[in-house]
């Protein structure tokens, strides 16, 4: 039924379900997963917390701090999807808006199927303008799975 998974990866507790979806999908089908985050300045500081001795961020973090906290969610979502099974993953840290990002590269590779959290890190312009998995739903050339 699908052969090729895009999962969103931004380090909250939605995203860490949806790789656990994506992988459970994954073993039943014989799938390709592919772990795709996009950095952002504004949810860096909270992606990044919770792991131990990488340092807060009370301004705005350089993109060499951005990147170095894209690098540790990253490897953090391929350590779930190990632990969930799923192993040779492969993964993709983008630059730009996450829903375009996670749409350019599913169209990319050719993926079947999107798979995101309902609710990540987003800020409070996301509820007002709508969040990153609902912009994925209208507007990817394939199927969505937004996992609550």
């Amino acid at each position: 039924m699908f052969e090729t998974i895009v999962v969103g990866v931004d380090g909250s507790e939605a995203s860490d379900k949806a790789i656990r979806m994506a992988c459970d999908l994954a073993q039943k089908y014989g799938t390709e997963l592919h772990l795709v985050h996009s950095p952002q300045p504004e949810t860096a500081v909270y992606a990044t917390a919770a792991v131990a001795g990488f340092p807060a961020v009370a301004e705005m973090p350089t993109q060499e701090e951005l990147d170095q906290a894209g690098e540790e969610v990253m490897k953090m979502a391929v350590a779930l999807a190990t632990e969930a099974g799923q192993g040779g993953v492969q993964t993709h840290m983008l630059r730009g808006d996450p829903a375009d990002q996670l749409i350019a590269c599913a169209e990319r590779i050719g993926a079947d199927l999107i798979v995101t959290g309902r609710r990540g890190l987003g800020n409070l312009a996301g509820l007002v303008l709508g969040s990153t998995s609902q912009r994925i739903m209208h507007h990817a050339k394939c199927a969505v799975l937004t996992v609550v």
